[in-house]
């Protein structure tokens, strides 16, 4: 993807194939008019403020070394410390990890959580390893970042192919460093070392609350509305068992196994069971076969993509026939496709707002464990769905006011008060 000359590139990218951070750089120059008099500080937020590069080699089971690259980007830490998520995956790049750590800074600015953004990866499938080689790589890696993550200044969490068993091996690698236990480290811990209760829900539900406070605002009820959900994993399968709860009725369910539909409403808690048995919701008896494609042009209140990235495109964008589009996974919508909804009269909830419910209880987390002092899962669901409520209000009068996309409005309540802090605390020296 080729960009404006005003770009200043660093030198380890190609500026023929930005790859997403070429997308994140075309979201800045949207929100740039929109700054005022903080567009000075600008290029602040087209440059990691430090990206870190390191080998990660391990002694495999049969005895041989591998060797596997190993990412940890903070993109700006000008609100407080970096936070962000660790993923295994064998396409993880440089550019991903920068674009995913810019993405979590708007994310913690949009909700008005005091962090900046980080991210960070290694390269690798991660299925081709066994349990203690993924260990034994979880350890290394955590070894080699060491130097820049910390409670007070980087806390890493899960993300694609991680989860709690992989923050418990970091928390305890950092500890083991360091000579004293250090919960607050990383976040998505399991509940016996500091984990907390509600983690698990807190992104699914976050699509949900500001699902609601969007139906609100287009005069659409919640109950006995049509809702369709791709991915039916810890984030749709949540939003969707909420919908159900409220009255909706989820229409179909897509996800790499399959898709179902049944008009009059699928049984939510049997599709979960029956996912959580088999793997995904193909094969599902309370609903019929889809075809893929057709599953985007689907005439409903909501779509729900909680699953992969560039799912909405401008192949579909078109045919999309919801009236809200609220986006649980990272990206799944192209900048081509969100002006074709825009278009369309489609309303779209941006990812750096709806799915933000996790990293919300994940500050949570790490509140508690610097207090040592833990919350019940009822406290947390409500000071959860008031955050969330709050981030929202304040897009949408961003929105109404210069009478944008929620999307731009997010970036703009964003990189306003990411860049208000950079400029208050000057340049140092």
């Amino acid at each position: 993807m080729s960009q404006t000359p005003t770009h200043a590139l660093p030198s380890y990218l190609n500026p023929e194939d930005l790859g997403p951070w070429g997308n994140y750089l075309q979201q800045v120059d949207r929100v740039t008019p929109y700054l005022g008099s903080l567009s000075r500080w600008v290029e602040t937020l087209k440059r990691p403020k430090r990206s870190l590069i390191v080998d990660v080699p391990i002694e495999l089971d049969n005895g041989t070394i591998a060797h596997f690259e190993g990412y940890r980007v903070q993109h700006n830490v000008s609100r407080g410390p970096g936070k962000g998520g660790v993923r295994f995956h064998q396409d993880v790049t440089l550019s991903e990890v920068m674009a995913l750590a810019a993405w979590m800074s708007v994310k913690n600015a949009a909700v008005n959580l005091p962090y900046g953004g980080a991210k960070g990866g290694i390269r690798v499938d991660p299925r081709k390893l066994s349990a203690s080689e993924l260990e034994r790589m979880t350890r290394r890696y955590t070894s080699e970042i060491g130097v820049i993550i910390g409670p007070s200044k980087d806390i890493p969490a899960p993300d694609v192919n991680t989860n709690a068993q992989t923050m418990a091996w970091m928390m305890d690698t950092y500890s083991m460093n360091e000579g004293a236990t250090a919960t607050g480290v990383v976040t998505g811990k399991p509940i016996a070392l500091g984990g907390s209760l509600g983690r698990v829900e807190a992104t699914g539900r976050g699509v949900f609350v500001v699902a609601c406070e969007a139906a609100r605002d287009r005069n659409i009820d919640v109950a006995g509305a049509r809702v369709v959900v791709q991915g039916f994993g810890n984030v749709g399968g949540t939003a969707a068992r909420l919908f159900h709860e409220a009255g909706a009725k989820v229409i179909a369910a897509q996800d790499h196994t399959g898709t179902v539909h049944n008009p009059a409403g699928l049984d939510v808690h049997k599709l979960l069971s029956h996912v959580s048995q088999t793997g995904g919701v193909g094969g599902f008896s309370g609903g019929q076969a889809l075809d893929k494609a057709e599953f985007w042009t689907l005439e409903t209140e909501f779509l729900i993509p909680a699953a992969l990235e560039s799912q909405i495109t401008v192949d579909n964008a078109a045919k999309v026939r919801a009236k809200i589009v609220v986006e649980g996974a990272n990206g799944p919508t192209t900048p081509e496709a969100d002006d074709i909804l825009a278009e369309n009269g489609v309303y779209v909830v941006p990812d750096v707002l709806a799915n933000a419910g996790g990293v919300t209880v994940s500050y949570f987390e790490w509140v508690q464990d610097f207090s040592s002092f833990f919350w019940s899962e009822e406290e947390i669901n409500q000071r959860l769905e008031r955050l969330m409520r709050e981030a929202y209000a304040s897009v949408a009068q961003v929105s109404r006011e210069h009478k944008v996309t929620l999307r731009t409005a997010a970036f703009i309540v964003a990189c306003t008060r990411i860049l208000q802090a950079r400029q208050v605390r000057g340049l140092y020296p």
